[in-house]
């Protein structure tokens, strides 16, 4: 299957073109495991994306702060409290999956998307 996602763009007010955060859709609800990571690419950018449950889905960058490796996806899902975590699968850091705060290295933040359900699609803001 092949996907072209739309950039969107305004102009600032200097008349030049900007980029503005846009949804994508990115797969069926159905498609994503419980408690398991896929990566999906969005305009170029590497998403891990995370279902914890019937319908909650969180995005991440694919890409490690610590290390600069694509592999986010591949992280252990858990939770602090009543957040939700994903724990790096190389040096084990610990991401809010919400907020993308390290709890384990306050030096690293790992970018966090918002998501959406629409029509049993999910769609990411970038």
């Amino acid at each position: 299957m092949t996907v072209i996602l739309d950039r969107a763009e305004t102009l600032d007010s200097a008349g030049d073109l900007t980029e503005t955060a846009a949804w994508h859709r990115v797969c069926p609800l159905d498609e994503l495991e419980p408690a398991w990571g896929e990566a999906a690419l969005i305009e170029g950018r590497q998403v891990a994306l995370f279902r914890t449950g019937p319908s909650e889905v969180f995005a991440v960058a694919q890409q490690d702060p610590a290390t600069l490796a694509n592999v986010m996806a591949r992280g252990i899902i858990g939770s602090r409290g009543s957040r939700p975590t994903i724990a790096s699968p190389l040096h084990k850091e610990v991401y809010d999956l919400e907020t993308g705060e390290c709890f384990t290295n306050p030096g690293l933040r790992l970018d966090a998307f918002a998501t959406r359900l629409v029509d049993g699609f999910v769609e990411v803001e970038l």
